[in-house]
């Protein structure tokens, strides 16, 4: 029995190491050379493979360069949102122009205060799961659910939920513009948009193409589509869709005009110096043998806190 056993094991031996001489040759004679520029294009990228390039990860970004530059020498229609481009250029031999800076930005101005809560949700803390079943815990069936999927997805930790608005935050310091939060949110409020001249940036915070009555029911900063920003933008940068103003970038100089023309202020103007009063502020000084003016008693407004009436469960 013992003699068996050690011819079998003799046998199984000798047979995978004829087995293994043969894969060896087998994959030298049909193994494939890889350029040895593609893993010094790969050590230029970010490496967080989040798929904002439009490929797989980094390593297949890096093959694709490589192979266009071969073949067609230039890097025409391939970017990666986290990294300069131009040092895989000098990598390849190649000139490349410097990308427009992007950032991820926000389209929602619905807080807590701003879209107080009228029912209250039980269930996954999903973004995708929570959009099927209701509009919203303010009743804005276009504004931001505050469930974090976005900040679940992004690679570099760049957004985050703001406890005291419920609402994501882009640090600008860490955004790469990859867009994997914009793909994510199911309700598109996330977009990716040029940081503009001196990180300057003017949009429309709001997202809501309902009409004017429904908005100002739900959130008290929603765009109504009055479209005072729309005939006061001198450069024609501003367009409606639906009952949504939207500037377009590309077109916007930032001259500020609509910001000041909004009635719900669901225009932002971000990195603007702060406004100079219109004319000189002095401290009035009381006259000679005048009797000092006693403040009048202003009436105090009573504030309404509202609870939600209904929950949402799932």
């Amino acid at each position: 029995m013992s003699n068996t056993l050690l011819i079998s094991l003799a046998v199984l031996g000798i047979l995978g190491g004829v087995l293994a001489v043969i894969l060896y040759f087998v994959a030298q004679k049909f193994k494939v050379e890889e350029n040895p520029m593609i893993d010094e294009v790969e050590a230029c990228l970010p490496g967080a493979n989040c798929g904002g390039c439009g490929f797989a990860g980094c390593r297949a970004l890096a093959e694709a360069c490589v192979k266009q530059a071969a073949e067609k020498g230039h890097l025409d229609g391939l970017a990666c949102p986290g990294s300069d481009m131009s040092k895989v250029g000098k990598i390849l031999g190649l000139v490349t122009a410097a990308a427009e800076p992007k950032i991820a930005v926000v389209r929602c101005n619905g807080s807590c205060q701003n879209s107080p809560s009228k029912v209250h949700y039980e269930g996954a803390d999903i973004c995708a799961f929570a959009n099927t079943l209701y509009a919203g815990e303010g009743g804005c069936s276009k504004g931001c659910l505050g469930l974090g999927d976005c900040v679940k997805a992004c690679k570099f930790d760049a957004i985050h939920i703001d406890e005291t608005t419920g609402l994501p935050v882009v640090d600008p310091d860490k955004c790469t513009s990859c867009g994997i939060c914009a793909k994510t949110c199911p309700r598109g409020i996330i977009e990716i948009r040029p940081r503009g001249k001196k990180d300057r940036r003017v949009y429309v915070c709001c997202s809501n193409t309902d009409k004017g009555a429904l908005v100002i029911k739900n959130c008290s900063v929603g765009c109504i589509g009055c479209q005072k920003c729309l005939k006061e933008c001198p450069f024609e940068a501003i367009e409606m869709r639906g009952n949504l103003a939207y500037i377009d970038p590309a077109k916007c100089k930032a001259c500020g005009k609509c910001v000041k023309v909004c009635p719900r202020g669901a225009i932002h103007a971000i990195n603007f110096p702060a406004p100079k009063p219109e004319g000189p502020i002095n401290d009035p000084k009381p006259l000679q043998g005048a009797e000092p003016v006693k403040p009048q008693a202003q009436p105090v407004e009573a504030k309404i806190e509202v609870k939600p009436e209904n929950t949402v469960t799932a």
